[in-house]
């Protein structure tokens, strides 16, 4: 409830309030039953005089907009009176069909989540129980916006040891998931109105981002060997930076080979440009150990490396952290101390212990064993059924027909519990894009994948009888 008082005003005081509170209730602000502040209460917020307060609840009370009763306070009425009609905010809470993802109840083949089985729960539970708690109890402080030490030194250290990156904790910066780090970083480059280089396919989502931070993504294609980098130096030579998985390119799941890394890290320190290393399930690699990652070979201090334990733990912690070559460190310090959105110290805590205790490297192993699996029988699936299908990462990419819409069959497994991604978004506009689906591995078991995979290819088969799957 928000009531504005204007001293100037002709209305008095007792009357702007009961206006107010009636405003509140009209927009549905204050619901049916919902508990007002007290009159003295309400007084002390406003600065206004108790008996102006006193003065606008019985009016209202008068009205049957509110009751009030000794043991339940001032309260909304069940049906007010005088409150007008409710005017709800059609669509307000509905977010765009490209992001339907990210809010979608759970669903066999939903990209982007973690098994749930074979997860510790019970043991994360109890580390985080005892984090809340440690922390409720600890001096009331400001928590550092740069992320707690304890998990930026645990993140410096696996850095080292699983992606052969050489790094300090003061270079690394704790965030709200990825979404929250490249937010920071493309703020902190401030680029406005120059070129990036873009995957195609590539992360809808960051190609979004860059488009909001006013930069204009250029679309480099990727084949067997992942990002173009020759075809980028071509046509996009003057790039302010290059937003790259090279780890398993999203959605392909290719790996930038080294020529391609070589040839990338010496565009960037020749033209001053930024490399973004999105190191999308760059240590879930499932047939081999994982590549390094880019920011390893980096001797001149243009990868900026982002990562987060949204695919190996949950993307519910929104955890995510950027490593900062030296140049970039106080910057991006001065940005995280203005805007930073890190997770709660009790969140960060309980994931670092996770790391130091060894349970962060056993549950990576374990998953790998599931993932492959998985990721194997789905692949056979599929391809029994006469379709072009390979495992991207963590997703089984399949081919659809030509004439297949890869976005309508989305929407029509999504009201079946079904929730594939269509391919067709992650090429940018203007482009040529394969209709194609990417089913998640992690979310769909052996037992329940031969009824899903059937009731899939007969979504597929009904929306063109006559196309071959082959």
């Amino acid at each position: 409830m928000h009531i504005r008082i204007d001293r100037s005003a002709k209305a008095t005081l007792a009357e702007q309030i009961r206006l107010g509170v009636l405003a509140a209730i009209g927009s549905g602000a204050l619901a049916p039953g919902a508990r007002l502040p007290s009159w003295i209460a309400l007084a002390a917020q406003l600065g206004v005089a108790r008996g102006t307060v006193k003065t606008a609840y019985e009016r209202l009370a008068d009205e049957q907009a509110i009751v009030s009763s000794r043991p339940g306070g001032t309260r909304v009425a069940e049906h007010p009176a005088g409150a007008g009609r409710a005017v709800p905010a059609p669509e307000a809470d509905a977010a765009p069909a490209l992001y339907q993802h990210l809010l979608a109840a759970p669903g066999i083949f939903q990209m982007g989540v973690p098994a749930r089985d074979g997860f510790p729960t019970s043991l994360l539970a109890r580390l985080r129980a005892q984090a809340a708690r440690a922390e409720v109890a600890a001096p009331a402080l400001y928590p550092d916006p740069r992320g707690e030490m304890e998990l930026r030194r645990e993140i410096a250290a696996h850095l080292a040891l699983a992606r052969g990156i050489e790094c300090r904790p003061s270079q690394i910066f704790i965030t709200a998931g990825f979404a929250g780090a490249l937010g920071t970083v493309l703020g902190v480059l401030g680029a406005e109105g120059r070129e990036a280089w873009m995957e195609n396919p590539g992360f809808f989502q960051s190609r979004k981002a860059l488009e909001l931070a006013r930069l204009v993504p250029v679309p480099i294609p990727v084949d067997e060997e992942g990002l173009d980098v020759f075809h980028g130096m071509e046509y996009a030579p003057d790039a302010a930076l290059a937003l790259v998985t090279p780890g398993q390119q999203a959605p392909l799941g290719v790996t930038l080979s080294l020529k391609r890394r070589i040839a990338l890290l010496a565009w960037a320190a020749r033209t001053g440009a930024w490399i973004v290393e999105d190191d999308y399930l760059g240590e879930l690699q499932l047939n081999r150990r994982a590549a390094p990652a880019l920011a390893s070979l980096d001797r001149s201090g243009r990868v900026i490396h982002i990562g987060s334990f949204s695919k190996t733990i949950s993307p519910a912690l929104r955890l995510g952290f950027i490593v900062a070559p030296a140049a970039l460190v106080t910057r991006i310090t001065e940005a995280a101390l203005c805007f930073g959105s890190a997770p709660g110290p009790a969140v960060q805590q309980a994931i670092a212990q996770f790391m130091r205790e060894g349970h962060y490297m056993r549950h990576l192993r374990r998953m790998k064993r599931i993932y492959s699996a998985r990721s194997q029988a789905l692949q056979a699936a599929w391809e029994r059924k006469g379709y072009r299908v390979h495992i991207g990462g963590l997703a089984a990419v399949v081919l659809l027909p030509e004439g297949v819409p890869d976005v309508s069959v989305a929407r029509h497994a999504l009201a079946k519990g079904l929730a594939p991604s269509p391919l067709s978004p992650w090429f940018s506009p203007g482009t040529a894009a394969e209709s194609g689906l990417l089913l998640g591995v992690a979310t769909v078991t052996e037992r329940q994948l031969p009824a899903a995979c059937r009731q899939l290819h007969q979504m597929i088969g009904s929306s063109d009888a006559s196309a071959d799957p082959r």
